[in-house]
């Protein structure tokens, strides 16, 4: 039998909610198949920081460091509470950014998948999402602006000034392409390059180091498009798209954009993938404002462990099970409220029913 330790980091807002869940998933699998998983609760988030000191503490990172992937919820406070916590230990800052260099995860899979029956959570025209969305954006994780120097400071007129530096080489493009690239051959031949070159050099030496890796791929069709030409055909015509490669900038951005398109971002997990260890996540926040109300639909949790699976643990039919479990839901009329208005037409049911009825599917 195969035994993954799993760390489990709830994080903050509905993250533990959507987390107990994610749990019930590991039970199903374990019980059909030939492996165990050990579950690891670890603090990660605002929450670390006002229990432990730090959002990241060390605690958690021996945890990490031991596990065979990580599993984690989403993070941040509300802006007044965040105010509570010095600037460089705030969530983001102190904790997300910190782990996603810890274990160099460059590669990030946000898949934005909508089946035509599902259409009515979208607020694109049917006629738009056809016989469905279904396409996967990979996003650099570890470089670009985010992780490039930063100063601030006073400027020789006294004005409050603040510089961040946008850097990138060609091993850190070059790897992420690869990547890129070997997801467009497991499905249509057809990768999107998004970049900005008409105005930022390292867009410029992002496609010569495209061009050179294409040669290694020459049965996928690359076709270029300008970030902002791509954030407006993802709402003219989202069906064209199949795999999307960026920048991470452009990647946060386009990203969520794509939660936009399918109706929320609680329908968005993701993978987050280095070459040692992989975390996974769902890309929401951590919405506060509904934290304990047992509102919140657990889709992009759950959907981040069929990712697991996946990526982790070649589960690759399991994963899928996941994933029609989930939309076999959607499909017979459920949904929670924080996806779906009254009169929408649904039946309303709360984050452990939803839970409950994916277990329910998956357990057939």
């Amino acid at each position: 039998m195969k035994s993954y330790k799993i760390a489990l980091l709830a994080g903050d807002g509905i993250g533990p909610e959507i987390m107990q869940e994610a749990i019930k998933i590991f039970k199903v699998i374990e019980s059909r198949n030939e492996v165990q998983f050990e579950l690891i609760p670890a603090p990660f988030g605002a929450n670390a920081y006002f229990s432990h000191g730090h959002p990241f503490p060390d605690e958690t990172k021996a945890v990490c460091d031991k596990a065979d992937a990580i599993l984690k919820g989403p993070i941040g406070l509300s802006h007044e509470e965040s105010k509570k916590i010095p600037v460089e230990l705030q969530p983001e800052r102190g904790a997300l950014l910190p782990l996603r260099r810890r274990y160099n995860t460059y590669a990030n899979f946000r898949p934005v998948s909508l089946p035509k029956e599902l259409a009515h959570f979208s607020p694109l025209k049917p006629e738009i999402i056809g016989d469905g969305i279904d396409l996967l954006m990979i996003r650099e994780l570890v470089g670009g602006l985010y992780f490039g120097e930063k100063e601030t400071g006073i400027n020789d007129q006294g004005l409050r000034y603040v510089k961040e530096s946008l850097e990138y080489d060609e091993e850190q493009i070059r790897r992420i392409l690869h990547v890129a690239f070997k997801q467009a051959m497991r499905r249509k031949k057809i990768l999107h390059n998004i970049h900005k070159s008409n105005v930022l050099k390292s867009s410029v030496l992002w496609n010569e180091v495209l061009e050179e890796v294409a040669v290694e791929y020459p049965d996928v069709e690359v076709r270029h498009l300008l970030v902002d030409a791509a954030a407006t055909l993802l709402c003219l015509n989202p069906t064209q798209f199949d795999v999307m490669v960026m920048e991470n900038m452009f990647g946060d951005i386009l990203s969520d954009q794509g939660g936009g398109i399918l109706g929320s971002l609680g329908l968005m997990p993701s993978a987050c993938l280095g070459d040692e260890k992989a975390y996974y996540e769902p890309s929401h926040g951590s919405a506060p404002d509904i934290a304990g109300k047992n509102i919140a639909n657990p889709y992009s949790m759950i959907g981040s462990v069929a990712m697991m699976l996946e990526n982790s643990f070649d589960m690759e039919e399991e994963a899928k099970n996941v994933w029609n479990a989930m939309q076999s839901v959607f499909a017979d009329g459920y949904s929670t409220p924080d996806l779906s208005k009254p009169g929408a037409n649904v039946k309303m049911i709360n984050t452990d029913e939803f839970g409950d009825k994916v277990v329910e599917k998956l357990s057939q």
